[in-house]
């Protein structure tokens, strides 16, 4: 690489620090000054400590609403304080509430763990979208560190083609992407997504549209993100 050129990107990602920085200040869920931002490339890593995981989410999706931020990688540590201490039976209980409350989940059909708040969801659900509807039930709960959702999706697998062209057809309909530009493969119940998009937001609109197709099991995201494209 040459030297302009390693110039070009340092200076680049000295701006999106201090873009990313600025909207950690902005975002009012954020407590900005607990937390490091470095970046490489455009990959934005996150470092430091919060008192919530839902601080910890916030901080993460402020950074990828930053032009020019690709990947980010979330290293900061849930250190919930004293006062704001539950046991794991507490957040065991409130995760059992949360999915008994929301009717998008089939809470009968899920089962939780939780060790030293971190809470690890296990079950079978009948849809991609089911599954993701649990995690985020219970991601805001006070006292949770982390999630490890294991649901698994059982149903009736369809035609690949039937489902790809089901796919395709929801994201013509949506304005944040051109679908020509985005690749479509199933294979035994997987989707996986490839092309570029050009944002963090539209790249989650696609894979919510893969994820309610009808016996899908499994979304595998390989999407780009380039906000010049």
């Amino acid at each position: 690489m040459c030297t302009a050129m390693a110039k070009s990107m340092v200076t680049r990602d000295a701006e999106i620090q201090q873009q990313v920085l600025q909207e950690l200040r902005w975002d009012s869920r954020v407590t900005a000054s607990e937390i490091g931002v470095a970046v490489d490339d455009g990959i934005v890593r996150l470092t430091g400590s919060v008192d919530t995981y839902a601080e910890k989410l916030a901080a993460q999706e402020a950074a990828h609403r930053v032009t020019g931020v690709l990947d980010v990688v979330n290293d900061i540590v849930v250190n919930p304080p004293g006062s704001h201490a539950r046991t794991d039976l507490d957040i065991a209980q409130a995760v059992r509430w949360e999915l008994e409350w929301n009717v998008m989940v089939p809470h009968d059909q899920i089962r939780s763990t939780v060790s030293d708040g971190w809470v690890t969801l296990e079950g079978t659900v009948n849809t991609w979208q089911q599954r993701t509807d649990a995690e985020m039930a219970i991601r805001y709960l006070p006292g949770v560190r982390g999630i490890s959702n294991h649901i698994t999706v059982s149903g009736h697998i369809v035609d690949a083609r039937d489902v790809r062209r089901a796919i395709e057809e929801a994201l013509t309909r949506r304005a944040e992407r051109e679908a020509k530009r985005i690749q479509v493969d199933v294979h035994n119940g997987t989707v996986v997504l490839t092309g570029v998009v050009r944002s963090w937001l539209e790249k989650q609109a696609i894979i919510g549209v893969a994820g309610h197709a009808p016996g899908i099991r499994k979304v595998d995201d390989h999407l780009e993100i380039d906000p010049y494209s």
